[in-house]
């Protein structure tokens, strides 16, 4: 009976001194997310990344050049180009 209490006392103080090393650790880690998400220049690196994100997932439609073509001397067809072939990335 005597092991079994100084087991649970040494549990209870294992637990309360990991609990409050757990809270500093904890609130270290939340000083250091908010002070790198408040940075401007991570605030930028963001963005710019969702706008990539965004474009490449976008549901709309993308807007698209049309080529006039000549067949013939009374015959002209306007021919959509071709996005894929325009793209710079």
């Amino acid at each position: 009976m005597v092991s079994v209490i100084g087991y649970l006392a040494v549990m209870a103080t294992g637990y309360v001194l990991g609990t409050k090393a757990g809270r500093q650790r904890y609130q270290q880690i939340v000083n250091t997310y908010r002070a790198i998400a408040e940075n401007p220049a991570t605030k930028s690196v963001i963005d710019a990344g969702r706008r990539k994100i965004a474009e490449r997932v976008s549901p709309d439609p993308q807007m698209v050049e049309l080529t006039e073509v000549e067949i013939d001397v009374q015959t002209t067809v306007i021919r959509p180009e071709n996005p894929q072939s325009k793209r710079s990335d």
